[in-house]
């Protein structure tokens, strides 16, 4: 079991940097049944989906865009409840919709098939359309996210809790985008996910949190996506998880005291296309974003592959 060491390096240099100015050009909407979802997409050929974390949007893939859109047609959408993407009131927000919406979105754009890369709750959901479209899925890679019965994490709940009450955005992402050293320190987004919360941008902070509390119906739909997770979705997929035969791996972060590597063995254990496990010594959970140099090594070296004997877990 290879142990990664941490470089604190930053991103590599790119001949066209994806940030908040790129992003906010190149936003499209999909107009779906269920919602008008915002994404990007960068690059051609064959598509590659990024499905982002709670309470996050599609801008935490922009490093991993950079480095992968010569590979593949790459889309990172914005999930309903979160980001850009505008969602009726009424409409149902738990993460088997999100899936389901996924697929609408493919099929908006044309898609059959997709490379599959996700991270914390959009783990969970990248979990969920792979048992309900196993075809539709070429390849697998897993950051840090639920898995089997860590879902939710029990960290998690006191969240959970204040969103039932509806006080989670007005207590948790209001002090923050008003205070971005708070976002920075242990109290908030940064120091709890973050492997180096100190490089967490101002304009990176209000890129996430400010469509969030733009209207009421925003702030009740994140809360209402909050309160659906806490019931337990991936436990009754385990079947479809054992069953599916494309190429998997998982990508784990150390430092991340909500999904421990222990769920990332067992992803290895259970999808029989398992490339095996890679730890990340000292990267907390929403290192992805972090360091997406090592997102777009081994994304490359999964999507290359065509004939692989599973060995057991290695780099």
């Amino acid at each position: 079991m290879a142990m990664v060491a941490l470089a604190p390096r930053g991103f590599a240099k790119e001949s066209k940097r994806i940030d908040a100015a790129w992003y906010r050009r190149s936003r499209r909407f999909a107009a779906l049944p269920v919602s008008r979802v915002a994404y990007v997409e960068r690059g051609r050929g064959p598509a590659a989906l990024f499905v982002h974390g709670y309470p996050l949007n599609g801008f935490q893939w922009r490093g991993a865009l950079e480095r992968l859109h010569a590979h593949r047609r790459c889309i990172a959408p914005d999930l309903m409840g979160m980001g850009f993407t505008e969602t009726p009131e009424g409409q149902t927000i738990s993460p088997a919709t999100q899936a389901s919406m996924l697929a609408m979105l493919l099929d908006a754009l044309h898609i059959n098939a997709v490379d599959l890369v996700a991270n914390d709750s959009g783990g969970a959901v990248a979990q969920l359309f792979l048992a309900k479209y196993p075809r539709r899925v070429r390849t697998l890679l897993l950051t840090n996210c639920d898995v089997d019965e860590n879902s939710p994490p029990p960290q998690f709940l006191p969240f959970i809790e204040q969103a039932k009450k509806g006080t989670f955005v007005d207590e948790f992402i209001v002090p923050q985008l008003n205070d971005k050293q708070l976002a920075r320190s242990a109290k908030g987004m940064g120091g709890l996910a973050y492997t180096y919360p100190q490089r967490l941008a101002d304009g990176t902070i209000e890129t996430y949190f400010r469509p969030i509390v733009e209207t009421p119906l925003k702030k009740a739909q994140m809360e209402q996506y909050a309160v659906s997770m806490e019931a337990n979705p991936l436990v009754v997929i385990r079947g479809e998880l054992r069953r599916w035969r494309g190429r998997a791996r998982m990508v784990w972060g150390l430092k991340d005291t909500l999904f421990g590597v222990e769920w990332a063995e067992w992803l290895h254990r259970t999808l029989p296309g398992s490339r095996g496990v890679r730890r990340v010594e000292g990267a907390n959970l929403f290192f992805p974003e972090e360091m997406p140099e090592l997102i777009a090594e081994e994304a490359a070296k999964l999507w290359s592959v065509q004939r692989h004997r599973r060995t057991g877990i290695h780099r």
